[in-house]
């Protein structure tokens, strides 16, 4: 019957089945491979545009080529081969063959399309160092720091920009344009696709951690928007940084921002009750922090304890939430440690956040009054002007005080201030709670803050 499917053809909806299950190999196979494809194509290239290009290439063969054929035994070795195929062609149609072919031969041999079982073993050698080069060209301080999370989490992640929009509740538009950007001024600023070296190499790691860390934080406590977290971001970072870890084994830092990203990350199923609202750290069951975790948060600031001195800022941070973690209550908790830990951090990384931290555990560890002596005098720095955190520890601590009248104005003004629904919900509870008890007391109408009143 013309029209009619063969004998022996599988029907159509065992072929859309086939055909989802084989996309969604590629997709993982490509969030596994993509960096490291990326990163080989750069070397070989010497060009971080085309070598993205041609990484795409690979996945768009993949995609074309492998509900036809099948996933190959070793899926890894199959991209990167028809993405250094691709390599090859454009290096001869751009007349650059006889300068990078002595190059190519020695990694691909005489042979100008071997396959991809040919080309899985040398990969182990070099893909390190080709890594780390992706590593510092994302992360050039030359970019804004919103170019290099995009650019981070579009080459060393494998998101798509749509995901990459949604993780920062941004548009797509928005995203592109600024990993369009961030390629144009690396390409602009003639950055080199290496490594840096020496003192040159710990000034530029900085940045490095600066843009995992941003990619965690927005992930952990989300700035914007309707979710107080999105874990997905939150893995995303982790994962790049054991990535780090492993590639700069002997960089403290690197292992204190691993050891501060699991600790707080093992409290992420407490974080939220069951509508989805959030649970501050001392009201948190802590029989749901994920104890897995905290083992490797713990390991890994081990490590960063026994490779520098004095530690760093992340190490530091990584130390307080240490505090936390080995608390089996929240009265158990070193206060007068974290303190101690967060003088120590205020002089070697010293910021006016940093500082407000320093309030609060003040507070905890000497009582209210003392944290707000240190809050208040951070009321006329500019940077803090607009930060809800600010009257977010001045409410808790005047609250603390018995002075709910103005806790109540605090913990208003916080919330005009955030942008998350979900903790404006909570800030605005707070102040509604601190208004009626200044009512059952007598204080009347919440007044407004006292800059210096204790």
């Amino acid at each position: 019957m013309p029209g009619a499917p063969a004998p022996d053809a599988p029907p159509p909806g065992a072929r859309r089945a086939a055909d989802r299950a084989v996309d969604r190999a590629v997709d993982a196979v490509w969030r596994i491979e993509s960096a490291r494809i990326t990163a080989v194509l750069a070397r070989l290239v010497g060009d971080f545009s085309a070598a993205e290009e041609l990484a795409q290439d690979a996945l768009v063969a993949a995609l074309e080529q492998w509900p036809r054929t099948g996933v190959p035994a070793n899926p890894g070795a199959w991209l990167m081969a028809t993405a250094r195929h691709r390599a090859i062609d454009l290096i001869r149609r751009e007349q650059r063959y006889a300068r990078k072919l002595a190059q190519l031969g020695r990694e691909l041999g005489d042979e100008p399309h071997p396959g991809p079982e040919e080309l899985a073993g040398p990969l182990g050698e070099d893909v390190q160092d080709d890594l780390l080069r992706l590593v510092f060209t994302a992360c050039h301080p030359v970019l804004s720091a919103e170019a290099r999370a995009a650019l981070t989490l579009r080459v060393l992640g494998g998101l798509r920009t749509d995901e990459i929009a949604r993780a920062f509740l941004t548009s797509e538009a928005t995203v592109a344009q600024r990993i369009v950007r961030a390629k144009r001024t690396l390409a602009g600023a003639g950055v080199p696709y290496e490594v840096p070296e020496g003192h040159e190499l710990t000034a530029r790691l900085g940045p490095v951690l600066e843009v995992i860390y941003l990619i965690f934080n927005e992930g952990y406590a989300a700035t914007a928007g309707d979710d107080w977290m999105r874990p997905a971001l939150c893995e995303e970072a982790m994962r790049l940084g054991r990535v780090l870890a492993g590639l700069m084994a002997e960089e403290a830092e690197v292992h204190g921002l691993v050891a501060l990203m699991e600790l707080q990350a093992s409290r992420s199923a407490a974080r939220t009750g069951p509508g989805g609202e959030p649970v501050l750290l001392l009201d948190q069951d802590r029989g749901r922090w994920d104890q897995l975790l905290v083992h490797r948060g713990l390991a890994a600031l081990d490590r960063a304890w026994g490779l520098a001195s004095p530690p760093g800022p992340y190490t530091l941070q990584a130390a307080i939430a240490a505090c936390h973690a080995r608390a089996k209550a929240a009265g158990d908790t070193d206060w007068v440690r974290i303190a101690a830990l967060y003088t120590a951090l205020a002089e070697r990384a010293p910021s006016p956040v940093v500082e407000l931290n320093r309030a609060v555990a003040l507070g905890m560890a000497f009582g209210p009054a003392a944290g707000l002596d240190l809050a208040d005098r951070l009321l006329d720095e500019p940077s803090l002007t607009s930060y809800h955190l600010l009257p977010t520890v001045r409410g808790d601590l005047l609250a603390r005080l018995g002075r709910a009248a103005e806790a109540a104005a605090e913990f208003e003004r916080a919330a005009g201030l955030t942008r998350n629904a979900r903790e404006r919900a909570v800030l605005l509870g707070r102040a509604a709670a601190s208004a009626r008890d200044a009512k059952a007391r007598g204080g009347g109408t919440p007044g407004r803050r006292q800059p210096g009143k204790a």
